[in-house]
């Protein structure tokens, strides 16, 4: 049991720890003009000090909740997290300041950064792509709510990658099926790519797979209506040359030579 000296040492140290915490809190606060924070914050960012910058743009809103100066450190913070590689926190921060001045001149800009948050964290097409859909989302509604910006503009060229890299994926899911012989599955996954991704790289060649795919499961009037589609819209590439060969020595076509072209004709005229 404590004696009644120590205990009364023991008080005195806990104020003193108390004392020189409450201390610590108080040092780290220091008053400056609203001025001096924001350039501060710049000046962290023209040194690339992405994390410093962040957090003093954070000082100015702080310290100056209702100054003008406090709603562009709020822009200007998400700004730095995202050069920092934060995305999360970037994206939170252009939340934020979208939900709290709606009719700022700069919001377009906070739907772009988080938009540009969104796509820089695509990945390979090997991973799930969760985040490449927040992306063409996060695209999409830059260009429906700001549709004669700049950010627009950028955002249109972004979208039609960003939809090639989707497509990409449900080529290799696609592939994947084929090479198991689970042609049905397969065959979901070509015409995703076909009836939604119709302007991206991979259409040749998902016309090409969905060929291999009905031909594999014997559905030979379909094959020949994809290669004739695939045929009128591509008809100098390598993947329409093979499903050509494919078609023509199944024995899906008239032997005659001679009247291949016409049936081709046939058929894209029934399809088109």
């Amino acid at each position: 049991m404590l004696s009644r000296p120590s205990i009364r040492l023991l008080f005195l140290g806990l104020l003193f720890l108390l004392a020189a915490c409450a201390g610590t809190e108080k040092d780290n606060y220091v008053a400056r003009p609203v001025e001096t924070l924001y350039n501060t914050a710049m000046d962290e960012l023209q040194n690339e000090d992405y994390a410093k910058s962040a957090k003093a743009f954070d000082e100015v809103e702080r310290q100056h909740p209702y100054s003008t100066w406090a709603t562009k450190a709020e822009l200007m913070s998400a700004y730095a997290l995202y050069q920092a590689s934060n995305y999360d926190d970037s994206i939170l921060a252009a939340d934020r300041f979208i939900q709290l001045h709606p009719g700022h001149r700069d919001v377009a800009y906070a739907y772009y950064l988080k938009a540009l948050d969104y796509y820089v964290q695509i990945s390979d097409v090997e991973r799930d792509q969760k985040i490449t859909d927040d992306a063409l989302k996060a695209l999409q509604e830059v260009i429906r709510r700001f549709p004669e910006s700049r950010y627009a503009r950028d955002a249109r060229l972004k979208v039609d990658l960003t939809r090639d890299h989707l497509a990409g994926k449900e080529m290799e899911i696609g592939r994947f099926y084929e090479n198991q012989h689970e042609y049905l599955a397969a065959i979901n996954r070509f015409r995703t790519v076909v009836d939604k991704y119709q302007t991206t790289t991979h259409v040749p060649e998902a016309l090409h797979r969905l060929t291999e795919c009905y031909l594999a499961v014997g559905l030979t009037g379909e094959a020949q209506r994809t290669t004739a589609v695939l045929g009128f819209n591509y008809p100098g590439s390598e993947w329409y040359r093979d499903s050509y060969a494919m078609v023509t020595h199944s024995g899906s076509l008239p032997p005659d030579l001679a009247e291949q072209h016409s049936w081709l004709a046939r058929v894209i005229d029934s399809v088109f």
